[in-house]
């Protein structure tokens, strides 16, 4: 058995190690301001833009990765006893990580997000690059003892480069769910898991004091053996949605996992944690081991694209229990080797980065289930603050040790200097808010009159939608959402509140007025609905200016072809309604998807929809009927649903849900009739028109049987990304770019209906709007029942017929007919406007 002592410590060939800390010092100088970063960001939670977001990759894309590149490259040198790296190369390689975390990180925040893209690709390509260099050192080095860690740091590089890639395509707002649980697992488990098992072979018995398991080369060739494997299966049962292919991928690292941590106890069994790095660094690999049985458990019992929200709240246990404290621990037994200057420089820095070490230790292992564990929010409270009380103190320590280096050492001081006001410039890039330039640039000076302005936010509006100060006049906003739903505001100058709930305040500086300031919410579509407002300087013109925000308004819509062929493997919405079914007890699941569909002849649209269809799934059932509906929300935005068929208070079923939230909504069927469901979520409007509607049939006592029956929803298309300013102006003008039966423009001229002649056929209709009904109409077939809205018009063998089935919006009915011959009959709107630009389609009727 070897001693590792030696190998963690630096060295360089031909002479002394005292040149190479000036290069590690100005990296971790690097790493130490992205922990501070991580404590502001901590402190200023919902004064950011995306916190909870911006907070973790803060902490794990700045400090983590910037910590991982440097210390492998550290590890890999000294372990290989290979040639010291040009440093220059180095520092480009941390460089370009570091402006790619950055662009990230100020790209999804603030926007746009091919910003965040195109950091996402410099990310990648910094740890790609890192992983060449070391991949080319290992095969260079002499053949060694200690030569089985640096796959470890390679494999770890290509994990973040398909997280990376996966995080790009986030930011680009392509994929779902199962892309975010993927993009997580292979980031948390891969980057950072793989990194640091493959470290702890040789620092733990470093950091012991003690010598290496004859154990650890064998378990380490094999535990990468099964790691690697282990995470493409996760991955890909998550990218694919196969649930048990991701189960089976984490179950075999989980096993890795296990080898890897063989050797480490065998150390344990000969000399106990004694240090503070030891103890930071065994109750992080706890906590590693928590973090994966119940990420093997939450992926076990739920679907692929539910992992990611249902492993949010236990992000702690990841990032606090264990990347946190292995960071931390690792700092605090590393750095004071790094910043040299013999034995007793060593002892002095180390006695400081040690100071109050088991209150903080204390303090973080009892922030871990106090944020991870549903508790009160007095109690989480106390939670964060242990957590940045600890987090404060170290960044306080380290920095003091590296401030005191950089006085020793002066050569360093200018780098140093360069690097911190490089952190500081990225924070501040962070923290700001985008400026659209839509502020006045004229200067005004301050009058010392300050105002006070109560905003309130409801019903789809900002009150007051006009505020008039004197110009110099230092504006306050006291924001309150008193709606059901989530709001928030934010101005042209670029001051923002957080994502107000229901109830919640906040207060916006807007500083001192000089011109006319646009506000509006930023939720999608509620701007377009009217949540805008404006603050002017009195004495100017309340109007918006043409190149406002709130002045934006749509052009005309696109013309469709409805002659053109559809798309190579479009499918038609299956018209066809099954019996109702015979047990009296209904239960449903009704899950918010945001899907592309092909809405005209080759013409695709992101939908919000039920089910990942336009319209909905079918309810069918008879009266008395219960209908248990399990309604999840799976979209970016708050969503509700209405069922129009049941009679309760709409206070708690009919709520908005947040994403990631869920609701049973139980109604019993009381009446006949063919009913619309729909989104209940203000403004209405644009989630009805953007696809979020469906319909329930309850049969009328003694239906008789018929030979076929359809089911039909007419509703109108708008053009557009959904809530944009373009599609909701055509909205409240009433200029639909078309109008649909199932979801599709002239659909069923494509795929027409099948019939016979001489069959009985039912047609059920539900007129969907959200703004326009309908004339239902078949050429060539005249209808011998008409049923509508509860009650028969006209039924079999009444001496006279019907032409057409007239629906306002959210009516419903059916009609019965025979064809007397086969053929092909056109069913339309007899709203010509409506039949002409897309509500038309084909029975083809064949032979009896």
């Amino acid at each position: 058995m070897t001693s590792v002592d030696a190998p963690i410590k630096p060295r360089s060939r031909g002479g002394p190690s005292r040149p190479r800390a000036p290069w590690h010092l100005r990296a971790n100088a690097v790493v130490v301001c992205w922990l501070g970063l991580t404590v502001v960001a901590a402190l200023a939670q919902e004064g950011l833009p995306a916190p909870r977001w911006l907070l973790i990759h803060v902490f794990l894309l700045g400090a983590v990765s910037n910590a991982i590149l440097i210390w492998t490259e550290h590890f890999a040198v000294t372990l290989l006893h290979a040639r010291e790296p040009d440093p220059r190369r180095s520092l480009i390689r941390l460089g370009t990580l570091n402006v790619g975390a950055l662009a990230v990180q100020y790209g999804t925040a603030v926007g746009p997000w091919q910003v965040a893209a195109a950091g996402a690709g410099a990310v990648v390509a910094a740890v790609g690059w890192h992983a060449a260099a070391l991949a080319g050192m290992a095969r260079r080095a002499l053949p060694g003892q200690f030569g089985h860690v640096v796959p470890w740091y390679v494999a770890a590089s290509g994990t973040l480069a398909v997280g990376g890639t996966l995080g790009g395509l986030l930011v680009a707002h392509v994929g779902s769910g199962t892309l975010h649980a993927a993009h997580a697992q292979v980031n948390l488990f891969g980057w950072v898991g793989l990194t640091v098992l493959g470290t702890l072979f040789t620092l733990w018995p470093t950091i012991l004091r003690t010598r290496m398991s004859a154990l650890t080369r064998r378990a380490s060739r094999a535990a990468l053996r099964l790691a690697v494997p282990g995470l493409t299966l996760a991955t890909g049962g998550l990218l694919l949605g196969m649930r048990w292919l991701a189960v089976l991928g984490l179950a075999v690292y989980a096993a890795a996992v296990v080898v890897a941590l063989a050797p480490l106890a065998d150390t344990v069994r000969r000399r106990r944690p004694h240090t503070p790095a030891a103890w930071m660094l065994a109750a992080a690999v706890v906590w590693f081991q928590v973090a994966l049985v119940v990420d093997l458990v939450i992926t076990f019992t739920r679907p692929p694209g539910e992992v990611a929200d249902a492993l949010e709240p236990l992000l702690p246990l990841v990032l606090v229990g264990f990347v946190a404290q292995t960071l931390i621990g690792s700092l605090v037994h590393l750095l004071p080797v790094v910043l040299g200057g013999g034995p007793a420089r060593l002892k002095e820095n180390s006695a400081l980065l040690e100071r109050g070490w088991t209150v903080r230790f204390a303090m973080v292992n009892l922030a871990v289930p106090l944020l991870a564990l549903p508790v009160p929010p007095q109690v989480r409270l106390l939670g964060w603050a242990a957590l940045l009380g600890a987090a404060t103190a170290f960044v306080a320590l380290a920095l003091a040790a590296l401030t005191r280096e950089r006085l020793r050492t002066p050569v360093a001081s200018p780098a140093l200097a360069g690097v911190v006001a490089g952190c500081v410039l990225t924070g501040a890039a962070i923290v700001v808010a985008d400026y659209d330039g839509s502020a006045p640039s004229m200067t005004v000076t301050a009058s010392g009159a300050q105002q006070t302005v109560e905003v309130t936010l409801i019903g789809m509006r900002i009150q007051p939608g006009v505020i008039e100060a004197a110009p110099g006049t230092r504006l306050t906003l006291h924001v309150t959402n008193n709606d059901a739903q989530r709001h928030d505001l934010r101005l042209s100058t670029g001051e923002r509140t957080p994502l107000l709930g229901p109830g919640e305040s906040a207060r916006l500086e807007v500083g001192v007025l000089a011109g006319a300031v646009d506000g509006w919410c930023t939720v999608a579509g509620h701007s377009a609905a009217g949540m805008t407002m404006r603050i002017v300087p009195k004495g100017v013109a309340a109007a918006s200016d043409p190149g406002s925000h709130a002045a934006h308004t749509a052009s005309a819509g696109e013309s469709l072809d409805l002659a053109a062929s559809m798309s190579p493997g479009w499918k038609p919405y299956d018209a066809t309604l099954q019996p109702a079914p015979q047990e009296k007890e209904h239960q449903v699941e009704i899950r918010v998807q945001e899907t592309d569909l092909e809405v005209a002849p080759g013409v695709r649209q992101r939908m919000w929809t039920f089910n990942g269809t336009v319209p909905g799934p079918v309810l069918r059932g008879r009266v008395g009927d219960v209908f248990t509906v399990t309604f999840v929300n799976d979209g970016t935005m708050g969503h509700g649903i209405d069922f129009h068929a049941g009679a309760l208070a709409p206070d708690q079923p009919m709520r908005t849900i947040q994403p990631g939230q869920r609701l049973t909504y139980r109604f019993r069927a009381d009446f006949a009739g063919a009913w619309l469901y729909h989104c209940s979520t203000m403004p209405m409007s644009q989630h009805i028109a953007n696809g979020m509607y469906g319909a329930v049939v309850i049969d009328p006592p003694d239906l008789p049987r018929v030979n076929r029956e359809y089911l039909l929803v007419q509703s109108e298309l708008y053009l557009g990304q959904p809530g944009s300013q373009a599609q909701v102006a055509k909205m409240r003008q009433g200029r639909p770019d078309g109008w649909m039966f199932d979801g599709t423009v002239a659909g069923y001229d494509h795929a027409p209906l099948p019939a016979k002649a001489r069959e009985r056929v039912r047609i059920w209709m539900v007129a969907a709007g959200p703004d326009s009904g309908t004339a239902f109409h078949v050429v060539g077939a005249p209808f011998d029942t008409v049923y509508k809205e509860g009650a028969y018009l006209l039924r079999e063998h009444d001496p006279g017929g019907a032409q057409v089935l007239d629906l306002a919006p959210a009516q419903g009915g059916f009609v019965e007919l025979e064809f007397p011959e086969p053929g092909h009959y056109p069913l339309v709107d007899h709203s010509m406007r409506h039949a002409e630009a897309g509500a038309h389609g084909m029975f083809a009727v064949g032979a009896p």
